[in-house]
């Protein structure tokens, strides 16, 4: 049964004249008539009654003209939903973010795509470790990463947002908190909180870097997979921490954070995807992450 006639037969019943419904269809009558009786064949009943002046539904063409209407409805949906897909309206997308991006970045896009993509179902995933972002990825239980940068292995496309500092989060009671900036060599003495060694971090790393260059390797007494678990630890006087600047916007009372002297220190935030992915919604949603980075 070919949607056309449906149409027809529903331009026929609306006007209930064969001439004025073939001038809204933009087709002469005789055609019109000739759809509309094999119609009425494919169905295998009279739906219309005829006369010289009008025409009219049949006690079968009433409730064939309901189920028409709907089919024509679902149809249109069923057009509109597809455009929606196309265009990376509609779905669902599984974004994670390391711990840092989950407090300054998470509910700043979670706000905005809730607000351009409103049929967008998201699932977001908070403090994750890069390489557990990468595994998530390959494995198809992501479909976008905000991590940091050298990301490990391959088969991912991986751009780039933009460079943080590391600053220093101090205990309260330290004896540094109360300057305006602290020297890297003068923690020489102090016990290092980090994040684990079992996944190569990139901010581990960073950490052993700057500590290398300031003349010491740092005294690391604890690993911590979670940053805010890891400022917990740093106000209940453990140790102190270097962390990407964004971590203030986790303010936690018995932690001081501090810049640090001489050269900065920076670590690279990126987002990631798996190579060749063809959702245009995981391409819209990166696009939006990408142009709220050019923005700020």
């Amino acid at each position: 049964m070919e949607l056309r006639r449906l149409r027809y037969f529903v331009a026929v019943a609306d006007e209930g004249h064969f001439g004025r419904a073939a001038e809204r269809l933009h087709i002469a009558q005789p055609p019109l008539s000739l759809q509309i009786k094999k119609l009425e064949g494919e169905v295998g009943v009279t739906l219309l009654d005829r006369s010289t002046r009008r025409v009219a539904l049949t006690p079968a063409g009433e409730r064939f003209l309901g189920r028409a209407r709907a089919i024509l409805a679902s149809v249109e949906d069923a057009r509109a939903e597809a455009v929606r897909v196309a265009a990376g309206e509609v779905g669902r997308v599984s974004i994670g973010f390391i711990g840092t991006a989950t407090y300054a970045m998470l509910p700043a896009l979670a706000r905005r795509l809730r607000a351009e993509l409103p049929g967008v179902e998201l699932d977001l995933k908070g403090e994750m470790l890069t390489p557990d972002q990468a595994d998530a990825l390959r494995e198809g239980r992501l479909d976008l990463a905000v991590v940091r940068t050298p990301l490990p292995g391959t088969e991912l496309d991986v751009r780039p947002l933009r460079r943080e500092r590391l600053i220093v989060a101090l205990p309260e009671g330290h004896p540094l908190a109360d300057g305006t900036d602290v020297d890297l060599r003068n923690l020489r003495e102090d016990h290092f909180l980090s994040y684990p060694s079992r996944h190569r971090s990139v901010i581990r790393d960073a950490v052993l870097e700057a500590c290398r260059r300031a003349g010491y390797r740092p005294r690391l007494v604890q690993e911590v997979a979670e940053t805010s678990t890891l400022l917990v630890f740093v106000a209940a006087g453990l140790g102190v921490a270097l962390v990407p600047e964004s971590v203030r916007y986790l303010p936690l009372p018995g932690v001081v954070f501090r810049p640090l002297t001489g050269s900065p220190v920076h670590v690279e935030l990126a987002v990631a995807t798996r190579d060749g992915e063809a959702s245009p919604l995981v391409a819209r949603v990166r696009a939006t992450l990408l142009a709220m980075y050019r923005e700020t």
